[in-house]
């Protein structure tokens, strides 16, 4: 069959259902009939001659036909983005969205202040910012939900180029008047004699402490579990015990005296890159661009 002949409303409709893993998710987002979304991805496969999705009761999981399509439709509709923003930019920087997916890590203070930063400068850009799951930001810039990526990683992605990176160990978060604070660095196991706060067990950075731990017999019993990094530098700054965390995550709270941060002397917890994401082979629109630029730089210094 010829490629004019898939219809975009049948691209569109297959990509939401691709990206949610459900036919009723992708209705409700694109407030349209779960009905209307069946006829059209049965249309696509009956055009194709070849099963797009496996249907099991946990929700819609692409075949080898639907991750070749689904490749393809994103890079076509992330082509269709960027000449919008070409066009925009003969307008200069006065118009423009910049899409950014981001751990939490970095969404509590470096994120919102880089984004006013260049806010101030170039009025007309809009930004969107997904806080998610460190694992789920790569699945973001490589589904199009993003432009850009910035999370933790200790493994190279599919289809993910890296426009920066950096060694991003895990530290020691202490507060100021604890009787650790003046040890040059720390290990697990002297942590363990304190109250702990630490993220949940399918973060990388628990994962890393899972495997260090195991090494050594040791096991840790924290006071407190949270998946937001805000909460657990918060508790530490309150004096409620020690936890663990990125230099960039901490750096406020540091800079202000409100925490301290030790390395951690355990082999195996320097061992992740802090990484800014965007997709492989993709020219990212001007304004993306240029806040990429400004990202980089902000790391780098």
């Amino acid at each position: 069959m010829r490629a004019h002949q898939l219809q975009d409303t049948a691209l569109r409709y297959f990509l939401a259902v691709a990206q949610s893993g459900s036919i009723t998710e992708a209705s409700a987002h694109l407030h349209v009939a779960a009905s209307a979304l069946s006829r059209q991805i049965a249309g696509l496969e009956a055009q194709l001659g070849a099963p797009l999705f496996e249907r099991h009761p946990r929700g819609m999981v692409l075949t080898e036909a639907g991750e070749i399509l689904a490749r393809h439709a994103r890079r076509t509709q992330l082509d269709a983005e960027h000449a919008l923003g070409e066009i925009g930019a003969l307008r200069g920087l006065r118009a423009g969205q910049v899409r950014l997916a981001t751990s939490d890590a970095f969404a509590n203070e470096l994120v919102p202040r880089l984004c006013a930063d260049f806010q101030r400068t170039h009025q007309g850009i809009q930004f969107s910012v997904l806080v998610l799951p460190t694992a789920q930001v790569p699945g973001a810039v490589r589904g199009g939900a993003a432009d850009i990526g910035l999370c933790f990683s200790r493994a190279p992605e599919k289809d993910i180029a890296v426009a920066y990176r950096q060694s991003a160990p895990v530290l020691a978060l202490l507060p100021p008047g604890h009787a650790l604070a003046r040890a040059r660095s720390l290990t697990l196991a002297r942590m363990a004699r304190y109250p702990l706060a630490l993220p949940p067990p399918e973060t990388t950075v628990r994962q890393m402490i899972v495997i260090v731990c195991s090494r050594q017999g040791l096991r840790l019993e924290p006071v407190l579990v949270s998946n937001h990094a805000k909460t657990m530098l918060h508790f530490v700054a309150s004096g409620g015990g020690l936890s663990v965390g990125s230099e960039v995550a901490a750096r406020h709270m540091v800079a202000a005296g409100a925490l301290v941060a030790l390395p951690i002397g355990d082999q195996g917890m320097d061992l992740r890159d802090l990484e800014v994401q965007t997709l492989a082979g993709r020219s990212l629109p001007v304004a993306a661009q240029a806040f990429l630029a400004l990202l980089c730089e902000s790391l780098a210094g």
